[in-house]
C-alpha cells in the first residue's frame, strides 16, 4: 500500500508537471503555425527570442532614461499597485463591512457602486487627470478605482452570510462591537475577503497597464506603447509574456496567503 501511495504521489507530480507543458507547447505551435502567414508579420517564437535574446538574459541594466531592463521596469509597475491596490483594500473591506450593517447605507451606496463598477479603466483616465494632474497619482487613482469594487461586494456578502448562530453565540458571551468584529466577523469573512483582494490584485494590474499606457513615462505599460511605435513587435510581444508571468505570480502569492490565513474546514 506504501508503494501504491508513494506511486500515486509520483503519478500526481508527474501529471502536475506535464499538463502544464503540453499547454504551452500547444500555444507555440500555433503561435508559430500563425506566424507561418505569409501576410502577417507576427514573428515566430525563435524570431522573438533571437530579436529580444538582450533583454532577455539582462534585465537588470539601468543605462539612464528609458533605457532600462525589464525588472526596472515591473518594478516601476509594482510600486504603482502597491499602492492602489493597498488603498482599495483598505477603503474596500471597511465600506464592505459598514454597508452589511446598516440597511440605509448599503441601499444608499448600492445603487453608485452598480453605476461606477462598470466603467472600464480607461473612462478613468481623463478623470483622474483633470483630478491630480500629475502622471503618477492618476495611475494610482485608476488602480485604486478599478479594484475596489470586488472588495467591497465580497467583503459585503461574506458578512450577509455569516451564519445565525455565530450572531447568537456573539449575544450570548455579549462581545462589544469590537470583539464581535475580532472574533464572529473578520474570521467567518475571511474567505469572501480574500476572494475580492485576489480579484482586484489581478484588474489592479491590469489597470497600471492601461493607465501606464497613456500617463507615464515608465513601467511596462509604457515600454509596450514604445514598442507599439516604433513597430518593435517582437519586444512587445515579450512584454506581454512578462505581463502574463507577473500576473500569475501575484495570483499564486495571493492564493498562498488566502491559504495560510483563512480558517480550513
Amino acid at each position: 500500500m506504501l508503494i501504491n501511495a508513494k506511486q500515486f504521489i509520483s503519478h500526481r507530480q508527474l501529471q502536475s508537471i506535464m499538463a502544464p507543458a503540453v499547454g504551452i507547447a500547444v500555444m507555440l505551435c500555433v503561435w508559430y503555425l500563425m506566424s507561418l502567414n505569409p501576410q502577417s508579420s507576427l514573428p515566430s517564437p525563435l524570431q522573438v527570442t533571437i530579436d529580444t535574446w538582450g533583454l532577455i538574459i539582462d534585465p537588470f541594466f539601468n543605462k539612464g532614461g528609458n533605457n532600462k531592463g525589464f525588472f526596472w521596469l515591473i518594478l516601476a509597475s509594482l510600486e504603482r499597485v502597491v499602492f492602489g491596490y493597498s488603498l482599495a483594500a483598505i477603503v474596500g473591506i471597511t465600506i464592505g463591512f459598514i454597508i452589511s450593517s446598516n440597511k440605509f447605507i448599503r441601499e444608499a451606496i448600492d445603487p453608485i457602486i452598480q453605476m461606477l463598477r462598470p466603467v472600464a479603466p480607461l473612462a478613468w483616465l481623463p478623470l483622474a487627470q483633470a483630478i491630480f494632474l500629475k502622471p503618477d497619482p492618476s495611475a494610482i487613482f485608476v488602480i485604486f478605482i478599478t479594484a475596489i469594487w470586488p472588495i467591497i461586494l465580497n467583503t459585503a456578502l461574506g458578512v450577509q452570510l455569516i451564519a445565525k448562530d455565530y450572531t447568537n453565540v456573539s449575544k450570548i458571551l455579549g462581545l462589544t462591537v469590537f470583539e464581535n468584529f475580532l472574533q464572529i466577523q473578520l474570521p467567518a469573512t475571511l474567505p469572501y475577503i480574500f476572494t475580492g483582494l485576489r480579484i482586484a490584485l489581478g484588474l489592479s494590474w491590469l489597470a497600471v497597464v492601461a493607465a501606464e499606457m497613456l500617463l507615464s513615462d515608465d513601467g511596462i505599460g509604457f515600454f509596450i506603447v514604445d514598442a507599439y511605435n516604433t513597430s518593435n513587435i517582437s519586444e512587445l510581444i515579450l512584454a506581454i509574456i512578462y505581463l502574463g508571468l507577473v500576473g500569475l505570480l501575484l495570483d499564486k502569492m495571493m492564493a498562498y496567503l488566502s491559504f495560510k490565513l483563512t480558517p480550513q474546514e
